[in-house]
């Protein structure tokens, strides 16, 4: 029993509590600013990763291996954060990856600026819930206020160049710069290839990110088709097999063995020689299955012996093994095949078939890759990437699956803000002008939303090498006089401030889900008040 009631000399009762010195506890406005000083240190990190000039992050992990990311998800879920507020911070930015696919920077140094203003207005004496309930309602205001400013981006399977400029605004921050064009472009089209525009929904199963190291990024290609890690399971097989009719296979090209451990007790030569036989006429009989079925390839997830290596080869059968879980199912649906489990099931029916199969070989190390072209079903594609190591070629599938995101999401909502913050002025100015209409103490809660939200630009500003302050007041001015609320950051000092004129997009829906996402976080924190931590004994 952790606790003991007794009473004093005089009978007034009192509580003894044990093991006190076990318990760390931080209460109140205390606990609300050790929370917030956690969640804008963490902020902070990624603060200067903002923006098409935003700075990378190399992290490195306890077995030594390096990441270098300018992508918030992938910063933050790399930090080995303790902190449990910290770690809220990281939920944030996964949440948005899994929901968005981008924005995942920006979302995390927004909740680090509501936090810092919320920590101004307890300086002030106001009480957590009234700032959470002012936050609310200006967070409402701003995202009624993206719907007023948002336009419609027309597009069509013909005419994409909406989308490919959306995927370059994405892409623009990203190592991947210098192929600007050609990401882009293969982001748009692999969406496309995949997507069932009538339900406006985007699978991206059936998109394959395979990366090689070597070759320079400009090597990366979209293959209509399937790439499998893996090459022919013989070198005398044919390299190239036209009009193929693909077997796939789950189970393995061997003798049957007993499920459960078992033993072989072989005595004589003669037993040996059965066994001999008897293993040469199963495979023979395997391999006769598939050729009976029409099979001109197999692609089996197991791995087989040089016997049945040596027999395939004789009886003219290409074939690879250990194919993974992922790209058999993926095979098999590029393919219009299924996936057969036992030799008995095999039919002309359940063969897949491609146009090409054709065996590639990347440099001088003798790496080879398996191409499927052609297949009968169209909606399965992949992505080649290339790149001089395994950093950059793995930030570059992260950069190609942002750009990815941002086109699927257009095809679910084609509705865009413009970047650059121009979103983020035009709803701190609506904010600001809403926040003198409120007669209670809610209006300072609002006006402090309205400064978070100019963090958005300051940052950006501050990153691409501008001054901050003097940046913002004069965007601000512009878009107050002019009333256009594509004016944002410029940048790239290209010259122009106009969003809509730079062709800089985000998704409506990315952005409206950074507010609120971000919001609801911060209410959260600020209704914390207690907090209980029991230390270990080593402690």
């Amino acid at each position: 029993m952790s606790a003991v009631y007794t009473t004093d000399e005089y009978g007034r009762p009192f509580i003894i509590v044990r093991e006190q010195d076990k318990k760390a506890r931080t209460t109140g406005i205390e606990a609300t600013k050790a929370h917030i000083m956690a969640a804008k240190t963490v902020a902070n990190i990624v603060r200067t990763s903002l923006g098409p000039r935003g700075l990378d992050k190399i992290l490195i992990s306890p077995d030594g291996d390096i990441t270098i990311s300018n992508d918030g998800a992938t910063i933050m879920s790399q930090m080995a954060i303790e902190n449990q507020i910290g770690k809220l911070l990281v939920e944030l930015s996964k949440s948005q990856d899994d929901e968005i696919g981008d924005g995942t920077t920006g979302i995390v140094v927004l909740a680090g600026a509501l936090l810092e203003q919320a920590e101004e207005l307890l300086d002030r004496g106001i009480h957590p819930i009234r700032i959470s309930d002012g936050f609310e309602q200006a967070c409402k205001i701003a995202v009624a206020h993206l719907d007023k400013v948002s336009d419609v981006i027309p597009w069509s399977k013909d005419n994409t160049s909406d989308l490919f400029k959306c995927a370059k605004t994405s892409l623009g921050s990203k190592i991947v710069n210098k192929c600007h064009d050609q990401f882009a472009q293969i982001a748009v089209d692999a969406i496309l290839a995949v997507a069932d525009l009538k339900r406006k929904d985007v699978d991206f199963e059936l998109i394959k990110m395979e990366g090689k190291v070597g070759g320079e990024l400009a090597d990366t290609a979209l293959v209509r088709g399937v790439i499998i890690d893996k090459d022919f399971s013989h070198p005398q097989m044919p390299k190239v097999v036209k009009d193929a009719k693909i077997a796939i296979l789950t189970c393995p090209f061997e003798p049957p063995k007993p499920k459960t451990k078992h033993k072989l007790d072989i005595t004589s030569v003669k037993e040996f020689e059965e066994l001999q036989r008897y293993e040469r006429d199963t495979f023979e009989k395997m391999v006769k299955q598939v050729k009976d079925c029409g099979a001109n390839i197999v692609a089996c997830q197991w791995g087989f012996d040089d016997e049945a290596n040596s027999l395939l080869l004789q009886h003219q059968l290409p074939a690879i093994r250990w194919v993974g879980g992922p790209e058999i199912e993926l095979l098999a649906i590029a393919t219009n095949g299924r996936i057969v489990p036992r030799f008995e099931d095999l039919s002309s029916a359940k063969l897949g078939s491609a146009g090409t199969i054709r065996e590639v070989t990347y440099g001088t190390t003798n790496e080879n890759m398996i191409v499927v072209e052609d297949c009968a079903n169209s909606k399965a594609v992949t992505v080649l990437v290339r790149g001089g190591n395994k950093m950059i070629v793995d930030e570059a599938k992260r950069s190609l699956h942002d750009a990815m995101c941002v086109v699927r999401n257009l095809i679910t909502d084609n509705r865009v803000v413009y970047g650059g913050a121009a979103a983020e002025i035009s709803c701190s100015v609506a904010v600001e002008r809403a926040a003198d209409q409120v007669s209670n103490i809610e209006q300072y809660a609002m006006r402090s939303f309205a400064r978070a939200l100019d963090a958005i630009p300051m940052a950006l500003a501050e990153n691409s090498g501008l001054p901050p302050i003097e940046t913002l007041s004069h965007v601000k001015s512009e878009q107050t006089k002019l009333g256009i609320s594509s004016l944002g950051v410029d940048c790239m000092d290209t010259g122009v401030s106009d969003m809509k004129e730079q062709f800089v997009f985000d998704p409506l829906i990315s952005k409206r889900q950074q507010f609120l996402l971000a919001t609801q976080l911060v209410k959260m924190i600020l209704k914390i008040d207690d907090v209980i931590v029991h230390k270990s004994d080593e402690q």
